[in-house]
């Protein structure tokens, strides 16, 4: 983990477009915000080019995907590649239904995002994996090394598997996060707020690598810290915790340890 990437971030406080899911916005906004960014949700077709090309992130989500959304997310993507804007991509629940595939693959087409990023169920249908998935959780084992490996060839991408060990495949370098904690797949939102909190990451003058491993680490260690606090006895009190540990750094966090 790269503390000044963390510090990056806080001065220079980001502007993440975010076209993302409606279960989601909240969460994501508040999140984002006490890690240090500053989040701005538009999904408009009339705006969504004007609204990327000011950012310094764009973060696209499908979790709720409309068809009218997905033309604005085609928009601001595009828009993004052609100012060399890190692009974020989460093709929540693509699995799930052929309308999403259809819509991941029309996106892929079109823009060429930074990074991928979702649970193995996910990534492993872009690339044809069978693994087992409910809605847009992934309740199948599977090889996750292999599963980010292939997306990332076939995509050219930096790629992130979710799970319990997370992976991220970036330059030929497979790497493995244990940080976390068991509380964040019980609250709505967790891998979205996560992808809000790589997006802010992706603006640092730093290495792709360190700005994926810096990210997905702190977020873990945040949850790790949240979730053993005496105030917290479960999912519910969890929340508000882990929003407040997002705004302290990394040292702060590992305190007592």
């Amino acid at each position: 983990m790269q503390v000044d990437i963390i510090k990056q971030v806080r001065d220079t406080k980001p502007l993440v477009h975010h076209l993302t899911n409606q279960v989601v916005m909240n969460f994501s906004a508040n999140g984002l915000l006490s890690f240090g960014g500053s989040p701005i949700m538009a999904k408009a077709i009339e705006e969504a080019e004007q609204i990327a090309a000011i950012s310094n992130a764009v973060l696209i989500n499908i979790g709720t995907l409309t068809s009218i959304e997905l033309e604005s997310m085609i928009a601001a993507g595009k828009t993004a590649n052609e100012h060399n804007i890190p692009v974020l991509l989460d093709p929540v629940g693509v699995a799930a239904t052929s309308f999403r595939r259809k819509a991941i693959d029309k996106i892929l087409e079109e823009v060429r995002p930074t990074v991928i990023k979702g649970n193995g169920g996910e990534l492993a249908s872009l690339v044809d994996i069978t693994l087992e998935a409910k809605g847009v959780d992934s309740v199948g084992d599977g090889n996750l090394d292999e599963i980010a490996q292939k997306v990332s060839r076939k995509y050219n991408t930096a790629v992130i598997v979710t799970g319990e060990t997370d992976v991220i495949y970036v330059d030929n370098h497979l790497i493995h996060n244990g940080t976390g904690h068991h509380y964040l797949s019980t609250i709505t939102g967790s891998g979205c707020l996560l992808g809000s909190i790589i997006a802010a990451c992706l603006t640092t003058k730093a290495p792709l690598k360190d700005q994926l491993i810096t990210a997905v680490s702190f977020y873990g260690l945040s949850a790790s810290y949240a979730a053993n606090q005496e105030s917290v006895r479960g999912p519910g009190s969890f929340l508000p915790v882990f929003i407040d540990s997002l705004s302290k750094m990394p040292q702060d966090l590992t305190k007592g340890e």
